[in-house]
């Protein structure tokens, strides 16, 4: 009995306590300057791509614009989304279309390479369409990909004589994956392993997948594309720990066919970093808004 009453009284004497303390204070922070008008937004959206509708969405950024804006391309199969760098584009004044590709994460049709890259033209097409609503700057559309996303955001400007900017990040180079799947089988049945278990992207196999980059060495080979990309600007951001798109295999050659073509206004960075620069993320993000900048 003696218990219960010591633990009633000390029950009480706490919510005395409480009573006379009151509602805690909430500090409040002025608002940032915005546009009243034309306010910072994220807008869902689908647009179609050869009758297959894509699931995406956009960043607009503050005020009226016309804003230049960044189609933002994810990689195979699209977990990193790099949508850290997209929020900074915005803040920096810039548009940011994000979105999936016909097959990935719920958007219809069927996932295949050869459709990635009509899927980005899809992209272009639907902001120019709707440069009006989305405060969209139709001549100033950047294409900045990672993984897989940089070699379909490569391959998409080379197709594109209106896209003056295009960016890679740690851009896969899918025809010369071809080279490496014949001269080593082990790599290439890694691969269609790795390929076979992307639920996520209706419609691919391996061994579909394997098939198709082997088709299409030539054209897939982002190496090629030199002749294509001249008068336009090029960076190309590469990770010193990156073991899916190494430096020495993948990025130094990329960067020694585009150096040696006159014309391509290239910018060619390492940075420390895993293939999705865990750990120097500010230093990526900086390096590609500083050279969106010239973009305008």
């Amino acid at each position: 009995m003696k218990t219960m009453i010591s633990t009633a009284a000390s029950l009480s004497a706490l919510m005395l306590v409480a009573a006379c303390a009151g509602t805690p204070s909430v500090a409040a922070h002025p608002a940032p300057a915005y546009d009243a008008d034309f306010p910072p937004a994220i807008v869902e959206l689908n647009f179609e791509s050869h009758g297959d509708r894509l699931n995406g969405h956009a960043y607009l950024a503050d005020g009226p614009g016309p804003h230049p804006t960044v189609i933002l391309l994810h990689g195979f199969p699209g977990n990193e989304r790099n949508l850290d760098l997209a929020q900074d584009l915005r803040s920096d004044g810039f548009n940011v279309l994000f979105f999936h590709y016909r097959g990935a994460w719920g958007s219809a049709g069927t996932y295949t390479l050869t459709h990635v890259i009509e899927d980005v033209a899809a992209a272009t097409d639907y902001l120019r369409a709707n440069a009006e609503t989305l405060r969209t700057d139709p001549d100033k559309l950047i294409l900045v990909g990672h993984s897989m996303g940089g070699f379909a955001a490569l391959e998409a400007a080379a197709r594109d004589e209106t896209i003056a900017c295009v960016a890679g990040i740690a851009p896969a180079n899918m025809g010369g994956s071809a080279e490496v799947f014949e001269s080593n089988p082990e790599a290439a049945a890694g691969f269609a392993a790795y390929a076979d278990t992307m639920q996520m992207l209706a419609g691919l196999t391996g061994e579909n997948a394997i098939a198709e980059i082997k088709a299409n060495r030539e054209a897939f080979d982002t190496r090629l594309l030199a002749p294509k990309l001249v008068g336009k600007s090029v960076l190309i951001v590469g990770g010193d720990k990156d073991t899916s798109v190494s430096v020495e295999r993948v990025i130094e050659p990329l960067v020694a066919a585009y150096e040696a073509e006159p014309g391509i206004d290239l910018t060619a960075v390492i940075l420390s970093g895993d293939h999705s620069f865990s750990w120097s993320r500010q230093q990526l993000i900086d390096e590609v808004v500083d050279w969106a900048e010239g973009c305008r």
